[in-house]
């Protein structure tokens, strides 16, 4: 296999607060390829959303800081440089597009005039060039009377819509990576299938390499190559799409996987809840993190953290005790 394109390894992120450090990412390593769709998946305060920002120098420091780790972008280290919350890499070589299209934009600023500022800013371009571009990345991406819309101011918009406008701000200046925080977030399900439709067509289109920020299953069945499971700011499973699917090893998986509905007509269902909830991050558990809502937990697993174990494929890795060739697996 070709060298990533982005390589993460080791990456950990604290915040300093008032009650204390909060530990939000420990340790954090995985790698996107080009023209690859990777899902980081996980609950809500797994760090999957602080994880990708701090590549892009989107993590306020104070009060946060990044405690170790690297990132590399086609070889080259990204992390902690001045250039990666600057001119050279965010908007230029990774572009984002933010969770909540509603209070992403500028209220104040008339849509194509928010286009067209990256379009100058990175590329130098001038005004006028970028607004005509800022059209045409508004046709692109799917707005009807571009021309019209450019001039208007996002409460115009209905919520579709400004996430189409979202993924135009984001494509202005040709990222080779795309990251997407919870791209459907607050959409119908309809104008959702229509926003991952757009995305998956820009990306062949553009051939992009794509990370999705998603606690939703169902948008993983549908765009995702590979898959990072995060729990409680560690990744617990990596694999292709797949591999998680139809013969995931970790049992907190397992458990997202029970919680989602499924598309069979049968009365009786039931959706099976994770219980308990997550640990908290001022003061992590020295072993999983899964330790004490894991219905298969064993005594090693609460005293110590377990290393990653090979599922039998090269890319298909779990961070479980289970998978140890010591382990009983009578529960």
């Amino acid at each position: 296999m070709t060298r990533p394109l982005l390589e993460v390894e080791d990456l950990a992120v604290e915040f300093d607060t008032h009650g204390g450090t909060v530990k939000a990412v420990r340790g954090v390593s995985f790698a996107l390829h080009e023209g690859q769709t990777l899902a980081v998946v996980g609950e809500s305060g797994c760090g999957k959303s602080v994880c990708v920002q701090s590549l892009v120098g989107l993590v306020p420091m104070p009060p946060g800081r990044i405690t170790s780790g690297s990132a590399r972008l086609d070889g080259e280290q990204i992390l902690g440089r001045e250039t990666v919350g600057g001119m050279r890499v965010r908007g230029q070589l990774i572009g984002m597009i933010f969770q909540d299209p509603m209070t992403s934009l500028n209220p104040t600023m008339r849509i194509g005039d928010q286009i067209a500022e990256p379009l100058h800013m990175h590329q130098g371009m001038r005004r006028r060039d970028a607004r005509m571009r800022a059209i045409e990345l508004l046709e692109l991406s799917q707005v009807g009377e571009a021309e019209k819309r450019s001039r208007q101011y996002p409460f115009e918009f209905s919520g579709g819509m400004l996430q189409r406008v979202m993924i135009a701000c984001a494509l202005a200046c040709e990222p080779r990576i795309l990251i997407a925080d919870e791209p459907t977030t607050a959409l119908d399900v309809t104008i959702q299938a229509q926003i991952l439709s757009l995305m998956r067509d820009l990306q062949r289109e553009r051939k992009m390499s794509l990370i999705l920020i998603t606690h939703d299953l169902g948008v993983v069945a549908q765009m995702a190559d590979e898959v990072v499971v995060m729990y409680a700011g560690k990744v617990v499973e990596t694999g292709s799409a797949d591999d998680i699917f139809y013969a995931s090893g970790h049992p907190y998986t397992q458990g997202l996987k029970s919680a989602m509905p499924q598309n069979q007509d049968r009365r009786a269902q039931q959706l099976e809840p994770i219980a308990g909830s997550p640990p908290d991050l001022f003061d992590p558990p020295t072993g999983c993190g899964y330790f004490e809502r894991c219905p298969r937990a064993m005594q090693v697993c609460e005293a110590h953290q377990p290393p990653d174990f090979d599922l039998g494929k090269v890319q298909h890795r779990c961070a479980c005790w289970l998978h140890d060739a010591r382990a009983t697996h009578d529960s």
